[in-house]
């Protein structure tokens, strides 16, 4: 099994694509990665990427994923980790999400989970692709799988949150469920030529 760096220490994220990558022996990152500074989620997940293989000399794949909320104009977008000022405070980040839609209607509520996932490999190579949910957001959290914006977010044609999906469940119809599975044979590929 080829060794791949996956460029993040969001551990909810190694978890997640530990079961969705089972072709690779995923390592997680032993640094602690520079700031996102791109405008999109590509170029934050490529950023990522190349940055794992600068730090490591292993392929490296990362990924940059967030909501998008109708409302609001796509935000919190990019920005989605630290919403609410400080990266990874899901609770705030949620909470500053759930008021900002206070005063907006039910039917008003749509929103797509984002990911953009990327691979870098040492000679230079890479490539990235996009995956999407699109969903409702409920008023009050639900559940406790999952992590970040799952307990409020229900997929189209569900009626239960992703935070109230199994594992298995969210992984299958999940952005960065369908992001990494169209990656992965795009690097199977690059590795082998």
């Amino acid at each position: 099994m080829t060794r791949v760096l996956l460029a993040t220490k969001n551990l909810g994220k190694v978890a997640e694509l530990q079961r969705i990558l089972t072709g690779f022996a995923l390592e997680g990152a032993s640094y602690e990665p520079g700031p996102e500074t791109g405008r999109s989620f590509a170029e934050n997940a490529l950023a990522k990427a190349h940055e794992g293989v600068a730090h490591t000399g292993l392929p490296s794949v990362a990924d940059d994923s967030g909501l998008a909320v109708d409302a609001l104009n796509g935000m919190p977008g990019i920005l989605s980790a630290r919403w609410a000022g400080r990266h990874g405070d899901d609770l705030a980040n949620l909470d500053l999400v759930l008021g900002q839609l206070a005063d907006v209607a039910d039917g008003r509520r749509g929103a797509a989970f984002v990911c953009a996932a990327a691979y870098a490999l040492p000679d230079g190579r890479s490539d990235v692709v996009l995956g999407e949910l699109r969903g409702t957001l409920v008023r009050e959290p639900r559940g406790t799988n999952g992590f970040g914006y799952d307990p409020i977010f229900v997929p189209t044609g569900y009626a239960v949150t992703s935070a109230e999906l199994s594992p298995d469940e969210k992984d299958a119809i999940s952005h960065r469920g369908q992001a990494f599975r169209a990656l992965a044979p795009l690097l199977t590929a690059a590795l082998s030529s």
